[in-house]
């Protein structure tokens, strides 16, 4: 079936730029969209619903955790949206991150069991039944959706780490992983855990493509942020020290971003992310997908702009069709 391409939308943009990008995108041949649940931008499902009213093909989605929005919140919702979508609904949770759950003074406790059993939760809804259920952090009583009616919506698992891969493999029907020097080591934990289901697992890249110059230092603006909640094996991968990462943190919380910005190498963008010439990185990209046996490439967009967002949807939509080639 080839490599399929996606976009992830961090809805830095005002909401009808998140819609009209979507639109574009589906255009031009996407298979997926997936909207950040930030928080304080634009509300994921109130844009996905709208999404989904302009497109017929592709598939669509949120990035979400269960802090702050409570799984059978997130599962009635999804419902909707997978019926508003004629059945294009899927689902990418996340353990939360500080930069969402930090504003609303919200602890990062027990990622695992959160998300764990939110997926239990969802399911056990999609069902149609009537759920009764006790967990260690969410229960059920007597819930059931207003449909009634089975759904079949995919659930992957951003993961990152090593307990966290180990849950995907066990769980997900799907796994999202970031930075391109840790796709190999990530799958290995997995196939540690349950080695028979990720084989059968769909196998998400989630990163930026930087196919000129301009794009590689745009990565670097944001790359402190990213670094912040990656597991040592991850910055191990990328040549990072722990002096380095004290420094790039300390700067971000005393300074501001640029700062930190300031102290990313270039050869941590590098080693993180397919980057080069547009046929530097249909190569590179190439040699992942078939080392790791990718099916899915997610770009992600953060910043304003139809127009340019556009332009940049299609230039990566060429270099990740040559890629799948």
């Amino acid at each position: 079936m080839g490599l399929h391409v996606g976009i992830q939308i961090i809805p830095t943009m005002p909401v009808q730029e998140v819609i009209e990008i979507a639109v574009a995108a589906e255009a031009l041949g996407y298979d997926y969209c997936l909207l950040a649940d930030e928080g304080f931008m634009a509300d994921v499902y109130v844009a996905l619903g709208a999404i989904a009213q302009r497109t017929t093909r592709i598939k669509v989605g949120p990035v979400t955790n269960g802090y702050t929005r409570h799984p059978a919140v997130t599962a009635n919702a999804l419902a909707t949206l997978d019926d508003l979508s004629g059945g294009r609904a899927l689902a990418v949770l996340v353990a939360g991150g500080s930069m969402v759950l930090n504003p609303m003074g919200i602890p990062r406790e027990a990622p695992l069991t959160v998300v764990r059993e939110s997926v239990e939760v969802m399911r056990r809804l999609w069902s149609g039944e009537a759920v009764t259920w006790q967990g260690q952090r969410y229960r059920l009583q007597e819930a059931q959706l207003s449909g009634r009616r089975l759904y079949e919506i995919p659930v992957w698992l951003a993961a990152r780490g090593e307990k966290m891969l180990a849950l995907a493999a066990r769980t997900a029907d799907g796994v999202v992983l970031v930075a391109k020097s840790d796709l190999g080591p990530a799958l290995a934990i997995m196939a540690q855990a349950d080695g028979q289901r990720t084989e059968r697992m769909v196998r998400v890249y989630m990163d930026r493509i930087a196919y000129s110059p301009e794009l590689l230092a745009e990565a670097s603006d944001m790359y402190a942020f990213v670094l912040m909640d990656m597991p040592q094996r991850m910055l191990d991968g990328l040549g990072i020290g722990a002096g380095e990462i004290e420094r790039i943190r300390s700067a971000l919380a005393t300074v501001g971003p640029a700062a930190a910005a300031r102290l990313v190498r270039p050869e941590i963008i590098q080693r993180s992310q397919v980057a080069g010439t547009p046929a530097e990185c249909c190569r590179a990209l190439q040699e992942i997908t078939v080392e790791h046996r990718l099916d899915v490439v997610i770009m992600n967009l953060t910043t304003p702009g139809v127009e340019a967002n556009t332009h940049l949807l299609r230039a990566i939509a060429e270099i990740v069709r040559c890629a799948g080639q």
